[in-house]
């Protein structure tokens, strides 16, 4: 009698087991599905352990623990799929933030390029403006020598041209009242001569220098003084754009 009661037993939770799982395979979603299935499972393999371990009485409490443990494992895998997604996403925020990150200090950079841009710009031009306005190699009496504070300026002219391929020089050559014409005309060319050799050999182009010489015929001032000449003995660079350079000078 025990062994029938439990034969049934085992059979009727089979039998409900079937027709649910086909009805739920009909009308809930696929995750849905399977986590009734393995409720139900559960229960089915309650039954018979609990048959088998107390009887009639531990098929019933079999079947409840069963069903207990069969959605259990159904919460479980559920917990498991959704704590995969978390951490997917979480992944996927660190990537965005160290992106982000990475904008945020490439932004910076390009700000600081840009600013150092300007003011190199700001400082070109303002060199430019300063040698626009004239700049005057001196020399010692009677010689066309550069003196090296004379040929550092003459450097930073060569390289403001080279920053502007569009610029010419204009080269202008003098001497003091001292001596005769023919000796100071000649010494006024030979000066502007070596200032226009120098400024070649720092990679200026000769046909974007223009050059003249005066002597002692353009002194700075009236008088004539061991202070005046020293001013008188000089080659003055002006820096032109073309059109400045052809406005001025029409037949060049």
């Amino acid at each position: 009698m025990k062994q029938h009661v439990i034969a049934t037993l085992v059979m009727t939770s089979i039998a409900l087991s079937a027709p649910v799982s086909a009805t739920e395979s009909i009308d809930m979603v696929d995750h849905t599905e399977r986590s009734h299935n393995e409720e139900l499972i559960g229960v089915g393999s309650g039954v018979v352990v609990g048959a088998l371990a107390g009887g009639p009485v531990g098929a019933i409490i079999g079947a409840l623990a069963g069903g207990l443990l069969g959605k259990s494992v159904g919460d479980d895998d559920e917990i498991k799929i959704q704590q995969e997604l978390l951490a997917s996403k979480n992944t996927q925020l660190v990537e965005l933030n160290e992106q982000n990150q990475s904008l945020v200090a490439l932004s910076a950079q390009y700000e600081v390029a840009q600013q150092q841009l300007t003011e190199l710009k700001m400082a070109q031009e303002q060199k430019l403006t300063e040698l626009a306005l004239g700049l005057n190699v001196q020399f010692k009496t009677g010689s066309s020598s550069i003196e090296p504070h004379f040929a550092l300026q003459l450097d930073d002219v060569a390289y403001a041209m080279s920053l502007s391929p569009e610029l010419t020089l204009d080269l202008t050559g003098y001497a003091d009242r001292r001596g005769d014409n023919d000796y100071n005309q000649a010494l006024s060319e030979q000066r502007v001569a070596e200032v226009t050799n120098y400024l070649v050999e720092q990679g200026v182009s000769s046909e974007r220098l223009h050059h003249q010489a005066y002597g002692a015929s353009s002194p700075l001032t009236a008088e004539q003084s061991f202070e005046n000449d020293f001013f008188d003995r000089r080659v003055t660079l002006k820096l032109q754009s073309h059109d400045q350079a052809l406005a001025a000078n029409p037949a060049r």
